[in-house]
């Protein structure tokens, strides 16, 4: 039966079923689009990528003999809608079946289903073929459970899978070495150079720039330094593994202006698209680790694969549970613009100025700078939910709603109430002066509440939970905070309180 089958951009897995074998009767097609592009501000090193990927994959087809359709952005027969374009070509070439695999994304999911629904030619749809869990395993695991605590969720894995396991019990005793991975950096050991493949992508960022659609950020064309292929992708995690795997989990929290990259894998866009699955990268992780045994720490291994196996799969499950409601929960009823400088990095406050420097530089972040310098400040701010991700889903490389959302508008933002953290996650400057080098060059006073020069980071951490008191004082895990603001003295929390209000009211000077 002729049959046309679609493949999204961040579908690009060469080991899925669907390619082992050719049949003629099969036509893939593959589309890059303004819906694509448009739906939020995207980095324009997002959308090369996305873009370089795809045709890089469109030649793995053709050299596999397999009947591809392919439509460029600035393709004079691409409507830049996915319905308009996949009715235009079963129309035009009288395809009698349709077929997708499964979207990462509900919005597409919703776009499909609502398409098929349309059609009156046989329709299906399968796995990506990709993740550890279906769509369901999480909402499964958690039935009737008030809590939705990932530590139990990771554990199950664990066993499910066999990972870092000695019969029933974890490798090295503990579940978590998490105490063991927050170490600020100070040079200790050398870090490797990032590692690199410096592709000329010229011709696609020109091609880009002409189709007229909105982008943001800096690319240097000749030398794209992502993964956009396969192998591409398979040797960044053997560089991680030999390199950098020693000292990952020790200091992955830390950040340096100096070492942007640190010891982080950089896979994540890799993972994202579905060049490299899960399973293979964790089971490289456990052979560079067991024939160097002795050299790296069980601590630096299982801090890696808690972010694989758990904290990965876990937010994919918690978003297909909860969307779409999920996206319009705002549990503190926040409003406010996000502040100017999170798209030019034109602020005094350093670890700001590094992290939104480096992510137009670079469309990364590691998860710290992106969950306690942007995210947290941006809560501080009392930041619209609705702002802050999208400028997460533009910005980073490897943004993809499943994680982008779940990550932001759960576990930085807390605007799901605590579906995904048991508490917001904000602190003062004394957390990004022990976890980085930031501080001792910011024109602002890290130990300063209020005054000349007093770091905007404090005196908003303190607002938020004053503010915010009804919702959170219950809360065990931030009771602490309640018991030591009740017991400053009335004149120090005024001077606290009219510090934020001066500092918010002027928030884009800061």
């Amino acid at each position: 039966m002729k049959t046309l089958r679609l493949i999204l951009g961040d579908q690009l897995n060469q080991q899925h079923s669907w390619f082992q074998e050719r049949n003629d009767e099969v036509t893939y097609v593959m589309m890059e689009m303004r819906q694509e592009t448009d739906y939020v501000v995207h980095h324009i090193q997002k959308i090369t990528a996305f873009f370089a990927a795809m045709r890089l994959f469109k030649t793995y087809l053709e050299e596999k003999n397999q009947n591809i359709i392919y439509l460029s952005i600035n393709d004079s027969k691409n409507e830049q809608s996915l319905e308009k374009n996949l009715l235009s070509l079963i129309e035009k070439h009288q395809f009698k079946k349709f077929e997708y695999l499964l979207p990462d994304e509900y919005r597409l999911d919703e776009q499909l289903k609502s398409l098929c629904k349309k059609l009156e030619i046989r329709t299906g749809f399968k796995d990506t073929e990709h993740f550890y869990t279906e769509r369901e395993d999480v909402a499964d695991f958690f039935k009737g459970k008030k809590q939705l605590i990932m530590e139990n969720f990771y554990r199950m894995m664990r066993k499910k899978h066999n990972i870092l396991m000695e019969g029933n019990e974890p490798l090295g005793g503990k579940w978590n070495f998490d105490e063991e991975n927050r170490k600020k950096y100070k040079g200790e050991v050398p870090i490797p150079e990032a590692y690199s493949y410096k592709t000329d992508v010229s011709d696609l960022v020109k091609e880009i720039k002409q189709s007229g659609c909105k982008y943001f950020g800096e690319v240097d064309p000749e030398n794209f330094h992502w993964p956009l292929e396969r192998s591409q992708a398979l040797q960044f995690v053997r560089y991680f593994c030999k390199k950098l795997l020693p000292n990952f989990g020790k200091y992955q929290d830390a950040m340096h202006s100096k070492y942007k990259f640190l010891f982080h894998a950089r896979i994540s866009f890799a993972l994202n698209s579905k060049m490299i699955t899960p399973a293979e990268v964790v089971e490289k992780v456990l052979y560079y680790w067991k024939e160097d045994e002795g050299k790296i720490n069980i601590a630096q291994v299982e801090g890696f694969i808690r972010q694989i196996i758990g904290w990965r799969e876990f937010m994919r499950g918690i978003y297909w549970a909860k969307m779409p409601e999920y996206a319009s929960k705002n549990y503190f009823d926040h409003t406010r613009k996000l502040p100017s400088y999170y798209w030019s990095g034109d602020t005094k406050m350093n670890c700001v100025k590094q992290a939104v420097k480096q992510t137009l530089t670079d469309a990364y972040a590691h998860h710290i700078q992106r969950l306690m310098v942007t995210g947290n400040f941006a809560l501080l701010n009392m930041t619209d939910p609705n702002e802050v991700d999208a400028w997460y889903l533009g910005v980073y490389i490897d943004a993809i709603e499943w994680v982008e959302i779940t990550n932001t508008r759960g576990m930085s933002q807390f605007a799901d109430g605590g579906i995904i953290g048991t508490k917001p996650y904000i602190s003062s400057a004394n957390y990004v002066h022990k976890m980085s080098n930031y501080c001792s060059k910011c024109f602002y006073n890290h130990k300063a509440k209020y005054g000349e020069k007093a770091c905007p980071f404090n005196s908003l951490y303190w607002n938020f939970y004053d503010a915010h008191r009804e919702k959170l004082e219950k809360n065990q895990r931030v009771v602490m905070m309640y018991r030591t603001w009740d017991k400053k003295p009335k004149e120090e929390k005024t001077k606290i309180l009219t510090q934020a209000a001066q500092y918010l009211k002027e928030i884009d000077q800061l």
